[in-house]
């Protein structure tokens, strides 16, 4: 069964307005915004990767989930699986660094311990406070709206390709795969302009295709408009097939939102004052699914538009 099967049969279920229709990026109830997630060995993270980036990784992926709802974290659950000492000791440092880093709180969670040789996997549930306008959903982007992004997109799944020895390495996109950044202060001040936001985690189209079919909308992408580092360009050629490859690779943990185009202004003034870089990809409109162009060229969708389980 696919992911998107699973949810859908989960769907009759979770029923409560504040699951979303598990249509979301969290769930929203009281003024809090619930999040988790989980990482796999060999799906999420490497075998060889150090706990510490694993535990950096776990906490920063579930934080962006609050920074795509405009929320302030207030703590995390964390669910364990047990290794050897020394690996777990390492974890827990990880563990401790990030949530400084971050101004969070761990509030508990449960440990198990896994059969010798088994995949490591953990799960850490994230519990933020709402905006006071609420948590946008991904399902508020209108026909008109222009769609924006934070960062550079790609850098992390060209950051995988060097830890597996496929591109020459450089620090920028080895970082981004290591130790993502959730962009919780951006998200929070940049809410009450938005009408939809979400994190790009599986991939840039993927989750832009989702955000368009939650809004029963029509997405026009502009692939010359999405950001590319300049780590990035430095192995790859600025040419339609690396675009592609960045906008589908994922891990990315950028925000992508809309907006109506009278708010660009202040949207740029926010992000000049944070120091995040702040991109418009293209429009909003009416219809369905998402439509690439590169140069004003229409281009087919690739096969395959991002990660999914």
């Amino acid at each position: 069964m696919s992911e998107a099967d699973f949810v859908a049969r989960l769907r009759s279920i979770a029923t409560d307005p504040a699951a979303r229709g598990l249509a979301d990026d969290a769930a929203v109830m009281d003024g809090l915004v619930l999040t988790h997630d989980m990482i796999v060995e060999g799906i999420h993270f490497l075998p060889d990767d150090t706990p510490q980036d694993i535990a950096w990784k776990l906490v920063a992926v579930n934080l962006s989930d609050l920074a795509a709802k405009g929320a302030a974290p207030v703590g995390v659950l964390v669910g364990y699986s047990l290794g050897d000492e020394e690996w777990d000791a390492a974890f827990v440092e990880g563990l401790d660094l990030v949530l400084r880093r971050f101004g969070v709180i761990l509030l508990g969670g449960d440990t198990v311990r896994v059969p010798a040789g088994a995949p490591r996997s953990f799960g850490l549930t994230a519990i933020g406070r709402a905006p006071p306008g609420g948590a946008p959903s991904r399902g508020g982007a209108r026909p008109g709206d222009q769609i924006w992004v934070t960062g550079t997109i790609g850098n992390a799944g060209l950051g995988l390709a060097m830890r597996l020895g496929q591109e020459d390495a450089n620090e920028t996109c080895l970082a981004a795969y290591k130790r993502p950044q959730p962009q919780l202060t951006f998200g929070q001040a940049v809410v009450p302009h938005v009408h939809a936001m979400m994190d790009v985690s599986d991939g840039l189209l993927i989750d832009a295709q989702r955000m368009a079919a939650a809004s029963g909308c029509a997405f026009g992408i502009m692939l010359e408009s999405l950001p590319l580092s300049a780590a990035l360009l430095a192995v790859r050629p600025d040419v339609l097939d690396t675009r592609l490859a960045a906008a589908t690779a994922g891990d990315d943990y950028q925000l992508l939102f809309t907006a109506d185009p009278a708010a660009a202004a202040a949207i740029r003034e926010i992000a000049a004052g944070l120091n995040v870089m702040v991109t418009i990809l293209g429009h909003a409109g009416v219809g369905e699914g998402i439509m690439l162009t590169h140069r004003a060229q229409r281009i087919a969708l690739p096969d395959r538009l991002g990660f999914m389980h």
